[in-house]
């Protein structure tokens, strides 16, 4: 029997690269990628510089497949897709697009993963699911933000790696 991974994924391209590194040590492993929506706030147009995610850049280049996963209908970065009354469904389901096409970039290197979707604070909802989940790892991307920027704004993979119950690779 494999390892059993969990990997946090977010839309950037650190994320992505934590990804394609377990996908490539781990090839035997159960893999599931992880996104957590904040709670309050729509994640996904925070997560990039306002490009569509490497997620969907790769999926999307040249990929007649209907079940691509392309999220280019959304628009870059994901905005003015969580307005209006129905915005907690709308960001639902922007997630599950995103989640859609991190399985399909998957799929395309020969890879089978599961997902997930959490909403909640990112670190606590990392850490719970590995507690809950029984995974043996966990594979997270760094911004690599140090110095002010980090204090700042934290480093949630600086909290995955304080408070998770299995080991946490880094990838950088």
């Amino acid at each position: 029997m494999g390892q059993k991974i969990l990997i946090p994924v977010t839309g950037s391209e650190r994320s992505k690269e934590a990804l394609d590194y377990a996908l490539k040590q781990f090839p035997d492993a159960d893999v599931t990628a992880l996104h957590v929506l904040t709670s309050g706030s729509g994640d996904i147009g925070s997560m990039g510089s306002g490009d569509p995610s490497p997620f969907h850049k790769a999926v999307s280049s040249g990929d007649d497949d209907s079940e691509s996963g392309d999220l280019s209908a959304i628009g870059p970065g994901g905005e003015d897709i969580f307005g209006g009354d129905d915005s907690l469904g709308s960001e639902e389901e922007v997630a599950e697009q995103f989640l859609a096409a991190v399985q399909a970039y998957t799929k395309k290197r020969g890879a089978d993963i599961e997902t997930d979707l959490m909403r909640g604070n990112p670190h606590r909802a990392i850490v719970k699911r590995a507690e809950d989940g029984d995974y043996d790892m966990v594979v997270m991307g760094n911004h690599g933000r140090d110095g002010v920027a980090r204090v700042l704004l934290g480093s949630v993979a600086e909290k995955v790696v304080r408070r998770s119950p299995v080991p946490v690779l880094v990838v950088r």
